[in-house]
């Protein structure tokens, strides 16, 4: 059985532009209560050569170069992959200077060696076969290079399911496929040193459509889209927001930084 986060027909549907991605990240832009963007403490722990080549797969649409355009030190090699054709052309547009390819994350076609770090900023999850990717991530490092992968946590954004469960709307959790949880053992069976670290956060959602509007962004609730559900998730949301003043939201989410290539697999 295919799992819904890694069903290529819904991805290539829930990814064909970057109109759903903008919406999640629209909202965790404006309601976050973290120090600092997402991005920024992304890019805080790159801690990379001056001349380094850098691959991210799973680009989406540009946000972590877009928003650190001024720190990228111009000596560095960007390439920046998706598996979306649309999301290629949607970080294209943004003049980042980097090498753009459409790209599958379970056969990376670029030769062994090639990058000095990796990343793969929430999307590992999506990935069909993990091993393989994994595998492929591993073959186009250099020899201590480094790799970050990005993720959430089981208890992300949890309370979205209260709000949505009774419309028939369960977003489930994509942390089961790859997640703060599992993540450490799993890459561990590809690199020799693998560190977690968190990053503190949490939403408080003052206005109901940015937060109808991330929900309708997400696959399991096309369904509703235009129907009597949908009117009824914005009156449950614009109750609660009147009621309460807002809609705390759960964050987990952090990083994983794994080193030292195991080549005897």
């Amino acid at each position: 059985m295919i799992h819904p986060f890694t069903d290529k027909t819904r991805l290539q549907e829930q990814y064909r532009d970057g109109t759903n991605l903008a919406a999640r990240a629209a909202l965790h832009a404006r309601f976050t209560t973290a120090p600092r963007p997402w991005t920024s403490w992304v890019f805080d722990h790159l801690d990379l050569p001056r001349d380094a080549r850098v691959l991210e797969i799973g680009c989406g649409t540009g946000g972590l170069w877009r928003s650190n355009r001024e720190r990228i030190p111009t000596s560095w090699r960007l390439t920046l992959t998706d598996f979306s054709f649309g999301m290629v052309e949607t970080t294209r547009a943004t003049d980042i200077t980097a090498n753009l390819a459409q790209s599958d994350a379970q056969q990376i076609p670029f030769r062994d060696a090639a990058f000095d770090a990796a990343i793969a900023n929430h999307m590992l999850y999506h990935v069909p076969d993990l091993p393989r990717a994994l595998a492929e991530i591993r073959r186009v490092l250099k020899r201590g290079g480094k790799f970050i992968a990005a993720t959430n946590g089981i208890a992300h954004m949890r309370e979205l399911d209260e709000l949505t469960s009774r419309l028939g709307v369960h977003p489930g959790s994509n942390a089961l496929q790859f997640g703060l949880e599992n993540g450490a053992q799993i890459l561990a069976r590809y690199f020799s040193s693998v560190q977690r670290i968190d990053f503190a956060d949490a939403l408080i959602v003052t206005e109901a459509e940015p937060l109808v509007a991330y929900i309708l962004s997400m696959f399991s609730a096309q369904k509703i889209r235009g129907t009597e559900a949908e009117q009824q998730l914005r009156q449950v949301i614009a109750e609660r927001v009147t009621r309460d003043g807002a809609i705390r939201i759960t964050k987990s989410q952090g990083l994983f930084i794994a080193e030292g290539q195991i080549s005897n697999l």
